[in-house]
C-alpha cells in the first residue's frame, strides 16, 4: 500500500511524555489553538532553543531572547512579519506556558518592506487554468473564482458547497474563523460533476473496507457515523489512501498541497509566465479583479477573511500600479 501523507492532522502525543516540546504541544492543544499555530510556535521555540545550544528556556533571560530576535533581523534578514511571529511564539512560551513574566524587550527590528502582491491578469489566470487537467483545473478555478487559500480549497467538504444560496462556506480558515464567499455561477455544473465523482469514489472505498474520513475536534466520537457519510467527504480527495498519524487508521484524505502547487508551476512554465507566482496568486488576482470592478473594500475584506481592512488595502496598490491612469510619454 502506498500512503499519501496526512500532514495537516496533528501528530499523536503520549500523555505521559516527559519531553519539554511534547508538554508544550499539549498545552497549546489545551488552549484549543489551531494546528497551524501549533506547528508555527513549536518551530520557533525549537529554533530559539537550538540557537542557545539546547539550553532549557527557564535557564535563559530576557537578554537571550533579545539576542535571538536581533540575530533574526541582522544575520538572517527576516521580514518584519516573520520576526513578529517568532516574538509571539517566544512570548507565548514564557508568559502562557512557563508562567514567567517578561519585561519590555529591546532588540533590533527587521526593516519593514511593504511588497506589492504578484497578480495575474485575467488572461494569464485563464491560460494557466486551461493548461491544467482534471481536478487540478477545478481547484485552480475555485481558488481564482472564490478567493480561497490553497489549504482552504483542499479542505472543502461536500457539505461546504451551498448550491441553494450559491456560496462556499470556508470552515476554520486562517485564525480558526468560518466565513462564506461567492460560488461562481460558471462553477455550479463542474462542482456538481465533481461531487458525483467523489460519491462514486467513496462508494468504492466503502466496498474496499475504507471510506472513513478524518473529522476534526472530536466530532468522530460525537457523531460516529458521520465519518462515512457522503457530505463529510472531501471535495478534492487524494488519489491514494493514507494513514492517520494519530489513530493509524487507513483513510482517504484530501489532495496534497504539493500536487496542485507542482501542477500550477508546470503550467506557468508552459505559458512562459515569468512572474514569481504560485497557487496563492489566484487569491491575489481574485481580490484585484473585484477592486477593478469597483467593489467595496469592506466586502472584499469579508470575502477574503482578513481580520483587518489594512491587509486588504494592499491590493489598491496593485490596481494603481502602472500609472494611476497616466500615459507614458513614450506612448
Amino acid at each position: 500500500m502506498v500512503y499519501e501523507p496526512l500532514d495537516d492532522i496533528r501528530v499523536k502525543i503520549s500523555p505521559r511524555s516527559g519531553r519539554f516540546i511534547d508538554q508544550f504541544r499539549s498545552f497549546i492543544r489545551y488552549q484549543n489553538k489551531s494546528w497551524a499555530t501549533e506547528k508555527t510556535y513549536v518551530h520557533w521555540v525549537l529554533r530559539y532553543i537550538r540557537f542557545h545550544n539546547l539550553k532549557h528556556p527557564k535557564e535563559l533571560q530576557a537578554a537571550d531572547i533579545e539576542l535571538f530576535l536581533t540575530h533574526l533581523a541582522v544575520k538572517n534578514c527576516v521580514a518584519p512579519a516573520t520576526q513578529a511571529v517568532a516574538l509571539n511564539a517566544i512570548v507565548y512560551l514564557y508568559k502562557q506556558f512557563l508562567k514567567i513574566e517578561l519585561d519590555d524587550l529591546k532588540f533590533t527590528y527587521s526593516k519593514r518592506r511593504r511588497r506589492v502582491p504578484v497578480v495575474f491578469t485575467d488572461q494569464e489566470a485563464w491560460a494557466i487554468i486551461n493548461h491544467l487537467n482534471g481536478s487540478y483545473r477545478l481547484m485552480a478555478t475555485v481558488m481564482y473564482g472564490a478567493g480561497l487559500r490553497t489549504s482552504e480549497c483542499l479542505s472543502l467538504r461536500i457539505k461546504d458547497i451551498d448550491f441553494g444560496m450559491q456560496q462556499i462556506i470556508v470552515r476554520e480558515g486562517k485564525g480558526l474563523k468560518d466565513r462564506s464567499t461567492v460560488l461562481p455561477t460558471s462553477l455550479l455544473a463542474p462542482l456538481r460533476e465533481q461531487i458525483e465523482r467523489v460519491k462514486l469514489l467513496h462508494a468504492q472505498d466503502v466496498l474496499d473496507g475504507y471510506g472513513s474520513v478524518y473529522l476534526p475536534n472530536a466530532l468522530e466520537r460525537k457523531y460516529p457515523s458521520a465519518a462515512k457519510s457522503v457530505e463529510w467527504q472531501y471535495l478534492f480527495p487524494s488519489s491514494r489512501i493514507g494513514k492517520d498519524p494519530r489513530s493509524g487508521i487507513e483513510r482517504r484524505h484530501h489532495a496534497h498541497q504539493r500536487s496542485i502547487q507542482k501542477a500550477v508551476k508546470a503550467s506557468l512554465r508552459k505559458e512562459a509566465i515569468y512572474k514569481h507566482a504560485n497557487c496563492h496568486t489566484f487569491r491575489h488576482s481574485f481580490a484585484t479583479r473585484l477592486l477593478e470592478k469597483g467593489n467595496d473594500i469592506r466586502t472584499i475584506q469579508q470575502l477574503l477573511g482578513h481580520s483587518s481592512v489594512e491587509t486588504t488595502e494592499i491590493y489598491t496598490h496593485v490596481v494603481k500600479r502602472g500609472g494611476l491612469g497616466v500615459i507614458s510619454p513614450i506612448d
